[in-house]
């Protein structure tokens, strides 16, 4: 018999990112974990993320959580995630934020990647986002889990929403672009969400066992 809520002190999680949409998006879904506390770099303006040196997604996210784990002395949860496109080599990938240079904006990349596009048609414009998400403390990593959703990338940008590539991407059985979706239904069906469903139950666990006593 698990403890009651008032018996449980708030369990401190940050997130390791400074993006407010990610933040954001994070906290939305992670309403459902009684009894957290939820974090940012925002509340640690100190601590800079290592650069992003791996080569998979994965990687990146195990980079970021460790060090920020590490570096903080507590339960961190990060990801990394981005566009993957199979007709171009699985471009932009895990350069998706830089995808047009480091000090691109959100803009300069999808601007690149339409152009980049420009020559190909129908199945030929078939793309996936990718997440990873990663639970670390400063022992080490917990968990790593993957999400992704399967859509398309449209010749023109629609709707004023999300952040990223999501003005160009609609997701397959959608009608609208990731920026036309309400922001519930996109945290409901993205591939950020589909990584988080793997992980809640080990948050919840831990959100018992660290912050509840009996």
């Amino acid at each position: 018999m698990h403890p009651s809520k008032s018996s449980c002190k708030t369990f401190p999680l940050v997130l390791a990112t400074s993006n407010i949409h990610k933040i954001r998006e994070f906290r939305a879904m992670l309403k459902e974990v009684p009894n957290l506390d939820v974090l940012s770099l925002l509340d640690f303006p100190h601590y800079q993320l290592p650069e992003e040196t791996g080569t998979t997604f994965e990687e990146n996210a195990v980079l970021k959580a460790t060090d920020a784990a590490a570096a903080l002395k507590q339960w961190v949860l990060a990801d990394d995630s981005g566009l993957v496109v199979p007709a171009l080599s699985g471009n932009p990938g895990v350069y998706s934020a830089r995808y047009a240079g480091k000090d691109a904006t959100d803009a300069d990349n999808r601007k690149k990647l339409l152009f980049e596009m420009q020559h190909l048609m129908d199945d030929d414009r078939q793309a996936y986002y990718e997440c990873w998400i990663t639970l670390a403390s400063p022992e080490g990593v917990k968990k790593s889990v993957r999400g992704t959703c399967e859509g398309k990338i449209l010749t023109a940008e629609r709707g004023r929403g999300g952040f990223g590539y999501d003005p160009l991407f609609v997701k397959h059985e959608y009608s609208k672009t990731f920026a036309e979706l309400e922001e519930s239904v996109k945290n409901r069906i993205s591939h950020r969400r589909k990584a988080f469903d793997k992980i809640v139950g080990t948050l919840e666990a831990l959100a018992i066992d660290t912050a509840c006593t009996t």
